[in-house]
Protein backbone atom coordinates (compact mmCIF):
# COMPACT_ATOMS: atom_id res chain seq x y z
CA UNK A 1 0.00 0.00 0.00
CA UNK A 2 2.82 2.97 1.17
CA UNK A 3 4.60 2.16 -2.73
CA UNK A 4 0.60 3.63 -4.34
CA UNK A 5 -0.07 5.78 -2.07
CA UNK A 6 3.52 7.25 -2.45
CA UNK A 7 2.63 7.72 -6.01
CA UNK A 8 -1.06 9.07 -5.84
CA UNK A 9 -1.77 12.51 -5.31
CA UNK A 10 -5.09 13.03 -3.17
CA UNK A 11 -7.85 14.58 -5.01
CA UNK A 12 -11.13 15.37 -4.33
CA UNK A 13 -12.24 16.90 -7.47
CA UNK A 14 -15.49 15.25 -8.07
CA UNK A 15 -16.79 12.25 -10.42
CA UNK A 16 -14.35 11.27 -13.48
CA UNK A 17 -16.24 10.90 -16.51
CA UNK A 18 -17.01 7.57 -16.16
CA UNK A 19 -19.21 8.76 -13.56
CA UNK A 20 -21.33 10.62 -15.70
CA UNK A 21 -21.09 9.08 -18.89
CA UNK A 22 -24.23 7.53 -20.38
CA UNK A 23 -24.45 3.77 -21.59
CA UNK A 24 -25.59 3.24 -24.94
CA UNK A 25 -26.29 -0.45 -24.82
CA UNK A 26 -28.14 -2.45 -23.65
CA UNK A 27 -27.25 -5.43 -20.59
CA UNK A 28 -29.82 -8.30 -20.54
CA UNK A 29 -30.14 -10.00 -17.17
CA UNK A 30 -27.85 -13.11 -16.79
CA UNK A 31 -27.69 -15.63 -14.25
CA UNK A 32 -25.20 -15.87 -11.15
CA UNK A 33 -25.03 -19.85 -11.21
CA UNK A 34 -21.19 -21.20 -10.81
CA UNK A 35 -19.84 -22.63 -14.16
CA UNK A 36 -18.52 -26.26 -14.09
CA UNK A 37 -15.28 -26.49 -15.59
CA UNK A 38 -13.59 -29.81 -16.52
CA UNK A 39 -9.70 -30.33 -15.37
CA UNK A 40 -7.46 -29.92 -18.64
CA UNK A 41 -4.46 -28.91 -20.03
CA UNK A 42 -4.18 -25.67 -22.07
CA UNK A 43 -0.60 -23.88 -22.59
CA UNK A 44 -1.12 -21.11 -20.04
CA UNK A 45 1.52 -17.56 -20.87
CA UNK A 46 2.33 -15.98 -24.14
CA UNK A 47 5.11 -14.33 -25.34
CA UNK A 48 3.37 -12.46 -28.11
CA UNK A 49 2.59 -8.85 -25.73
CA UNK A 50 4.46 -8.61 -22.82
CA UNK A 51 7.31 -10.56 -21.22
CA UNK A 52 5.96 -11.36 -18.02
CA UNK A 53 3.30 -13.35 -19.32
CA UNK A 54 5.30 -15.77 -20.88
CA UNK A 55 7.19 -18.39 -21.47
CA UNK A 56 3.99 -20.22 -22.75
CA UNK A 57 3.95 -24.11 -21.48
CA UNK A 58 1.16 -27.03 -21.28
CA UNK A 59 -0.48 -26.74 -18.13
CA UNK A 60 -2.88 -29.03 -16.35
CA UNK A 61 -5.67 -27.73 -14.20
CA UNK A 62 -8.24 -29.77 -11.96
CA UNK A 63 -12.17 -29.41 -12.11
CA UNK A 64 -13.50 -26.57 -10.59
CA UNK A 65 -16.76 -24.09 -10.16
CA UNK A 66 -16.56 -20.27 -11.18
CA UNK A 67 -18.87 -17.60 -11.11
CA UNK A 68 -20.04 -16.69 -14.17
CA UNK A 69 -19.13 -13.26 -14.14
CA UNK A 70 -17.70 -10.73 -11.83
CA UNK A 71 -19.23 -9.98 -8.09
CA UNK A 72 -21.57 -7.48 -8.21
CA UNK A 73 -22.36 -4.87 -5.85
CA UNK A 74 -25.66 -6.13 -5.18
CA UNK A 75 -23.84 -9.58 -4.05
CA UNK A 76 -21.57 -7.87 -2.13
CA UNK A 77 -24.51 -5.78 -0.71
CA UNK A 78 -25.85 -8.87 0.65
CA UNK A 79 -22.42 -9.58 2.39
CA UNK A 80 -22.20 -6.44 4.25
CA UNK A 81 -25.80 -6.70 5.11
CA UNK A 82 -25.23 -10.35 6.45
CA UNK A 83 -21.83 -10.11 8.40
CA UNK A 84 -21.22 -6.05 8.88
CA UNK A 85 -17.99 -6.08 7.07
CA UNK A 86 -16.62 -2.83 7.05
CA UNK A 87 -13.53 -2.26 3.71
CA UNK A 88 -10.67 -1.20 4.03
CA UNK A 89 -11.43 1.28 2.18
CA UNK A 90 -14.22 2.69 4.78
CA UNK A 91 -11.47 2.68 7.74
CA UNK A 92 -8.94 5.31 8.42
CA UNK A 93 -5.18 4.59 6.72
CA UNK A 94 -2.53 3.43 9.32
CA UNK A 95 0.19 5.84 8.94
CA UNK A 96 2.68 3.25 9.98
CA UNK A 97 2.30 1.96 6.42
CA UNK A 98 3.99 4.94 5.07
CA UNK A 99 7.25 4.20 7.19
CA UNK A 100 7.94 8.28 7.68
CA UNK A 101 7.05 10.41 10.53
CA UNK A 102 3.16 11.27 10.28
CA UNK A 103 3.85 15.12 9.97
CA UNK A 104 5.36 14.45 6.74
CA UNK A 105 2.32 12.16 5.79
CA UNK A 106 -0.14 14.20 3.70
CA UNK A 107 -3.67 14.96 6.27
CA UNK A 108 -6.05 13.33 2.83
CA UNK A 109 -3.66 10.47 2.54
CA UNK A 110 -4.55 9.19 5.96
CA UNK A 111 -8.63 9.75 5.49
CA UNK A 112 -10.73 6.14 4.30
CA UNK A 113 -10.53 6.78 0.45
CA UNK A 114 -9.09 4.20 -2.29
CA UNK A 115 -7.61 4.91 -5.89
CA UNK A 116 -10.12 6.48 -9.34
CA UNK A 117 -9.43 7.25 -12.65
CA UNK A 118 -9.41 10.36 -13.65
CA UNK A 119 -9.15 11.52 -17.02
CA UNK A 120 -6.42 13.95 -17.91
CA UNK A 121 -6.81 17.01 -19.86
CA UNK A 122 -3.97 16.27 -22.08
CA UNK A 123 -2.39 13.20 -23.76
CA UNK A 124 -0.01 11.30 -21.09
CA UNK A 125 2.19 8.43 -20.68
CA UNK A 126 2.37 8.82 -16.44
CA UNK A 127 -0.29 7.29 -14.69
CA UNK A 128 0.02 9.28 -11.94
CA UNK A 129 -1.63 11.90 -14.27
CA UNK A 130 -4.70 9.78 -14.05
CA UNK A 131 -4.76 7.88 -10.90
CA UNK A 132 -5.69 10.02 -7.75
CA UNK A 133 -6.26 8.93 -4.12
CA UNK A 134 -9.76 9.70 -3.54
CA UNK A 135 -11.03 10.13 0.06
CA UNK A 136 -14.79 8.77 0.54
CA UNK A 137 -13.95 6.60 -2.92
CA UNK A 138 -15.33 3.36 -1.89
CA UNK A 139 -17.69 0.10 -2.90
CA UNK A 140 -20.51 2.48 -2.31
CA UNK A 141 -19.45 5.10 -3.81
CA UNK A 142 -16.71 4.11 -6.69
CA UNK A 143 -15.57 7.83 -8.19
CA UNK A 144 -15.89 9.36 -4.73
CA UNK A 145 -18.34 11.41 -2.74
CA UNK A 146 -19.36 13.46 -5.74
CA UNK A 147 -20.28 10.43 -7.81
CA UNK A 148 -23.29 8.17 -8.06
CA UNK A 149 -23.79 5.45 -5.84
CA UNK A 150 -22.76 2.40 -7.28
CA UNK A 151 -25.18 0.35 -9.72
CA UNK A 152 -25.90 -2.84 -8.30
CA UNK A 153 -24.99 -5.29 -10.78
CA UNK A 154 -21.94 -3.71 -11.82
CA UNK A 155 -19.18 -5.05 -10.95
CA UNK A 156 -17.73 -4.30 -7.15
CA UNK A 157 -14.53 -2.17 -6.63
CA UNK A 158 -12.67 -0.26 -4.57
CA UNK A 159 -12.22 -3.87 -2.18
CA UNK A 160 -8.38 -5.42 -0.82
CA UNK A 161 -7.52 -8.70 -0.89
CA UNK A 162 -8.63 -9.35 2.50
CA UNK A 163 -12.18 -7.93 1.48
CA UNK A 164 -12.27 -10.38 -1.04
CA UNK A 165 -11.23 -13.04 0.84
CA UNK A 166 -13.92 -12.44 3.22
CA UNK A 167 -16.24 -12.23 0.89
CA UNK A 168 -15.59 -15.73 -0.34
CA UNK A 169 -15.59 -17.24 3.08
CA UNK A 170 -18.69 -16.22 2.98
CA UNK A 171 -19.85 -18.04 0.65
CA UNK A 172 -18.25 -20.75 0.34
CA UNK A 173 -15.70 -20.50 -2.22
CA UNK A 174 -11.84 -19.04 -2.50
CA UNK A 175 -10.49 -16.79 -4.84
CA UNK A 176 -9.13 -18.53 -8.27
CA UNK A 177 -5.30 -19.78 -8.91
CA UNK A 178 -3.67 -17.91 -11.54
CA UNK A 179 -3.73 -21.34 -13.59
CA UNK A 180 -7.63 -21.81 -12.93
CA UNK A 181 -8.47 -18.50 -14.00
CA UNK A 182 -6.26 -18.14 -17.22
CA UNK A 183 -7.84 -21.93 -18.10
CA UNK A 184 -11.29 -20.83 -17.72
CA UNK A 185 -10.89 -17.49 -19.42
CA UNK A 186 -8.80 -19.03 -22.57
CA UNK A 187 -11.57 -21.42 -23.53
CA UNK A 188 -9.83 -23.18 -25.60
CA UNK A 189 -8.72 -20.36 -27.92
CA UNK A 190 -5.35 -19.74 -29.03
CA UNK A 191 -3.31 -16.52 -27.42
CA UNK A 192 -3.57 -13.21 -30.12
CA UNK A 193 -3.14 -10.05 -28.70
CA UNK A 194 -5.57 -8.28 -30.76
CA UNK A 195 -7.95 -5.68 -28.69
CA UNK A 196 -11.40 -7.63 -28.17
CA UNK A 197 -14.44 -6.24 -30.83
CA UNK A 198 -17.13 -3.95 -29.53
CA UNK A 199 -19.43 -6.53 -28.72
CA UNK A 200 -16.92 -9.33 -26.57
CA UNK A 201 -15.20 -6.62 -23.90
CA UNK A 202 -15.71 -3.33 -22.18
CA UNK A 203 -11.89 -1.79 -23.22
CA UNK A 204 -11.19 1.29 -24.56
CA UNK A 205 -11.34 2.24 -27.73
CA UNK A 206 -9.76 5.30 -29.01
CA UNK A 207 -6.33 7.06 -27.75
CA UNK A 208 -6.13 6.50 -24.02
CA UNK A 209 -6.15 8.44 -21.54
CA UNK A 210 -7.38 10.66 -23.42
CA UNK A 211 -10.20 9.87 -25.75
CA UNK A 212 -12.50 7.14 -25.50
CA UNK A 213 -14.62 6.71 -28.63
CA UNK A 214 -17.08 4.39 -26.38
CA UNK A 215 -17.83 2.15 -29.42
CA UNK A 216 -18.63 -0.65 -26.96
CA UNK A 217 -21.54 1.40 -25.37
CA UNK A 218 -19.13 2.30 -21.85
CA UNK A 219 -17.03 4.77 -21.06
CA UNK A 220 -16.59 3.29 -17.65
CA UNK A 221 -17.72 -0.14 -15.75
CA UNK A 222 -20.52 -1.47 -17.64
CA UNK A 223 -22.84 -4.06 -15.81
CA UNK A 224 -21.72 -7.50 -15.95
CA UNK A 225 -23.51 -9.62 -19.03
CA UNK A 226 -22.99 -7.21 -21.31
CA UNK A 227 -20.90 -8.57 -23.73
CA UNK A 228 -20.83 -11.95 -25.57
CA UNK A 229 -19.51 -14.86 -23.16
CA UNK A 230 -16.80 -16.97 -23.95
CA UNK A 231 -17.06 -20.85 -25.12
CA UNK A 232 -17.67 -21.82 -21.55
CA UNK A 233 -20.21 -19.44 -20.46
CA UNK A 234 -18.45 -16.92 -18.46
CA UNK A 235 -18.81 -12.95 -18.68
CA UNK A 236 -16.26 -10.28 -19.05
CA UNK A 237 -13.49 -12.29 -18.54
CA UNK A 238 -11.34 -9.64 -20.35
CA UNK A 239 -11.73 -6.09 -20.44
CA UNK A 240 -14.36 -4.24 -17.42
CA UNK A 241 -12.62 -4.82 -14.36
CA UNK A 242 -9.30 -6.41 -13.35
CA UNK A 243 -9.72 -9.79 -11.62
CA UNK A 244 -7.32 -10.07 -8.33
CA UNK A 245 -6.25 -14.22 -7.98
CA UNK A 246 -5.14 -15.75 -5.04
CA UNK A 247 -1.80 -16.53 -6.23
CA UNK A 248 1.54 -13.81 -5.37
CA UNK A 249 2.99 -12.09 -7.99
CA UNK A 250 6.31 -12.53 -9.87
CA UNK A 251 7.29 -11.58 -13.47
CA UNK A 252 7.13 -15.00 -15.90
CA UNK A 253 6.06 -18.28 -15.39
CA UNK A 254 8.09 -21.02 -13.88
CA UNK A 255 8.61 -23.64 -17.24
CA UNK A 256 8.59 -26.44 -14.68
CA UNK A 257 5.43 -25.68 -12.50
CA UNK A 258 3.11 -27.24 -15.17
CA UNK A 259 0.84 -29.46 -12.67
CA UNK A 260 -2.17 -27.44 -11.12
CA UNK A 261 0.88 -24.73 -10.39
CA UNK A 262 0.06 -22.00 -7.58
CA UNK A 263 2.61 -19.50 -8.31
CA UNK A 264 5.80 -18.25 -6.10
CA UNK A 265 5.74 -18.58 -2.78
CA UNK A 266 5.38 -15.13 -0.67
CA UNK A 267 8.95 -15.49 -0.03
CA UNK A 268 9.66 -15.36 -3.37
CA UNK A 269 7.17 -12.75 -4.80
CA UNK A 270 8.72 -9.87 -6.65
CA UNK A 271 6.91 -7.21 -8.05
CA UNK A 272 9.34 -4.55 -10.12
CA UNK A 273 6.56 -2.05 -9.90
CA UNK A 274 6.57 -1.83 -6.46
CA UNK A 275 9.98 -3.68 -5.14
CA UNK A 276 8.77 -2.85 -1.13
CA UNK A 277 5.28 -4.72 -1.83
CA UNK A 278 4.04 -8.37 -2.27
CA UNK A 279 1.47 -8.35 -4.85
CA UNK A 280 -0.89 -10.77 -6.27
CA UNK A 281 -1.59 -11.25 -9.55
CA UNK A 282 -4.52 -9.75 -11.46
CA UNK A 283 -6.02 -10.53 -14.87
CA UNK A 284 -7.27 -9.99 -17.71
CA UNK A 285 -7.44 -6.11 -18.26
CA UNK A 286 -10.47 -3.60 -17.52
CA UNK A 287 -12.43 -1.13 -19.42
CA UNK A 288 -9.14 1.25 -19.23
CA UNK A 289 -7.22 -0.81 -21.41
CA UNK A 290 -6.15 0.81 -25.44
CA UNK A 291 -3.54 -0.35 -27.94
CA UNK A 292 -1.67 2.42 -27.59
CA UNK A 293 -1.38 1.92 -23.65
CA UNK A 294 -2.43 -1.44 -22.52
CA UNK A 295 -2.70 -4.35 -24.30
CA UNK A 296 -3.68 -6.48 -21.11
CA UNK A 297 -7.34 -7.33 -22.95
CA UNK A 298 -6.60 -11.03 -23.00
CA UNK A 299 -6.42 -14.03 -20.76
CA UNK A 300 -3.00 -13.95 -20.85
CA UNK A 301 -2.27 -10.66 -19.12
CA UNK A 302 -1.08 -10.20 -15.89
CA UNK A 303 -0.33 -8.04 -13.59
CA UNK A 304 0.79 -7.19 -9.90
CA UNK A 305 -1.69 -5.91 -7.44
CA UNK A 306 -1.81 -4.20 -4.28
CA UNK A 307 -3.38 -5.94 -1.63
CA UNK A 308 -4.12 -3.25 0.30
CA UNK A 309 -5.54 -0.38 -1.68
CA UNK A 310 -8.47 -0.90 -4.19
CA UNK A 311 -9.07 1.00 -7.41
CA UNK A 312 -12.58 1.82 -9.43
CA UNK A 313 -11.10 -0.94 -12.11
CA UNK A 314 -10.39 -4.03 -10.15
CA UNK A 315 -12.92 -6.62 -9.10
CA UNK A 316 -12.98 -10.13 -8.66
CA UNK A 317 -14.86 -13.35 -9.10
CA UNK A 318 -15.06 -16.89 -6.76
CA UNK A 319 -13.90 -20.03 -7.81
CA UNK A 320 -15.27 -23.26 -5.57
CA UNK A 321 -14.13 -26.77 -5.40
CA UNK A 322 -17.89 -28.46 -4.51
CA UNK A 323 -21.25 -27.77 -6.17
CA UNK A 324 -23.61 -25.21 -4.85
CA UNK A 325 -25.94 -27.99 -3.12
CA UNK A 326 -22.70 -29.72 -1.10
CA UNK A 327 -22.08 -26.39 -0.16
CA UNK A 328 -25.57 -25.22 1.66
Amino acid sequence: MLCAFALLAACDNGPSPAATAQAVRECPAIRSDPVRIAAGTFTMGSDQVYREEGPPRLTRVGGFWIDPHEVTNAQFAAFVAATGHVTTAEKPVDPALFRVPRDQIPPELLQPGSAVFVAPDRPSTRFTDWWRYVPGANWQRPEGPGGPEAEPNQPVVHLSHDDMTAYARWRGGRLPSEAEWEYAASAGQPASAAQPGADAANSWQGVFPVNNEQSDGFYGIAPVGCYTPNANGLYDMTGNVWEVTADYYRPGHDTADRDTPRGPSEADAYDPLNPGLVTRVMKGGSYLCAPNYCQRYRPQSRQGRDPGLGANNVGFRLVYDRPSSQRD
